[in-house]
């Protein structure tokens, strides 16, 4: 079967190569993929992996060869799955614990950018508790996770604020249900009960300082590629104490088809929209590495992978 491997000398360190098909093991379909989406951890794996790896967490298809032990979806079930790797392929085996069933009302690509991206934006929320009156500030808020964050804060009755890089960044966010959209954490006025940070860096400093007593912050990303520098005595001295949290959608996923069905709820009522940026065949992965690298989307980018 064909699938995107590491490659150092092609662009992106990506490129299209024939690979052995997927063996199922114990407790795990085999699904063919149809679209998989494009998240910053697989660029930077993609720089470090052995040649010929195949990469890709999110990949969203169809059921061709059911688990042997009768579990999970049958045959010709719509799903959308995670695993380390393995979605920038054709075929892809994965276990029955991390894939859901996906309505027929919704499309396989906007299913394919759930997993790592709505996925971690849940995670954070239900992490920081019960947000419904709070003020939850989100950063790098045009982003994949983001956008996801935006919206499922508000969905869940916070007040919500987003910090964006620029105002070409903001366009749109109001929509998602942001009720500010501000550039950077630096303009924010008042206190914030919890912080979805997806910068780190200068801004995960100031987020950090804006916490009201009891908050939280969830660090989900590094886009920055600084570090976090706080102030001396900003940890001390305080009456309620705050917290940061580390956000990480690939550890502990016992929970993942829980996450993904109720993702994909939300979807099918029209109350969360996958905010898909860049959309195209898989062999122009270096076009999409390139938009993703260089910040310029707004949104996920999903890749079609070819099934012929």
């Amino acid at each position: 079967m064909r699938a995107l491997v590491v490659d150092p000398a092609a662009p992106a360190k990506l490129r299209l190569d024939e690979v052995p098909e997927p063996v199922p093991g114990p407790g795990q379909v085999v699904i063919e993929v149809q679209h998989s989406s494009l998240n910053a951890a697989e660029l930077y794996f993609a720089e470090r992996s052995q040649p010929g790896t195949v990469l890709g967490f999110d990949a969203a298809g169809v059921v061709v060869r059911a688990a042997e032990d009768g579990s999970g979806p049958a045959v010709g079930s719509r799903v959308v799955t995670f695993a380390a790797d393995g979605g920038w392929a054709q075929r892809r085996a994965v276990d029955v614990i991390d894939l859901a069933v996906v309505p027929e009302s919704v499309g396989l690509a906007e299913a394919a950018t759930l997993p790592v991206a709505g996925g971690t934006a849940l995670r954070a929320l239900w992490q920081a508790g019960p947000i419904a009156g709070r003020r939850v500030l989100v950063t790098g808020a045009s982003g994949g996770v983001g956008s996801f964050a935006v919206q499922l804060a508000a969905i869940a009755g916070a007040y919500v604020i987003a910090s964006v890089g620029s105002p070409e960044s903001g366009k749109g966010l109001d929509e998602l249900g942001a009720d500010e959209v501000v550039l950077g954490p630096e303009n924010v006025d008042g206190p914030i009960d919890v912080v979805i940070d997806n910068v780190g860096g200068p801004q995960l400093a100031t987020a950090y300082g804006l916490l009201a007593p009891g908050g939280s912050l969830q660090s989900v990303g590094w886009a920055a590629g600084e570090p976090a520098v706080l102030a001396p005595g900003s940890t001390l001295g305080r009456p309620t104490p705050v917290s940061i949290t580390s956000v990480y959608n690939g550890s502990g996923l016992t929970d993942r088809p829980a996450q993904l069905e109720a993702l994909l709820r939300l979807v099918a009522a029209g109350r969360l929209t996958p905010k898909i940026a860049w959309r195209g065949p898989w062999d122009r992965i270096a076009e999409a590495a390139d938009a993703l690298a260089n910040r310029r989307l707004r949104g996920k980018a999903v890749l079609d992978i070819h099934t012929s």
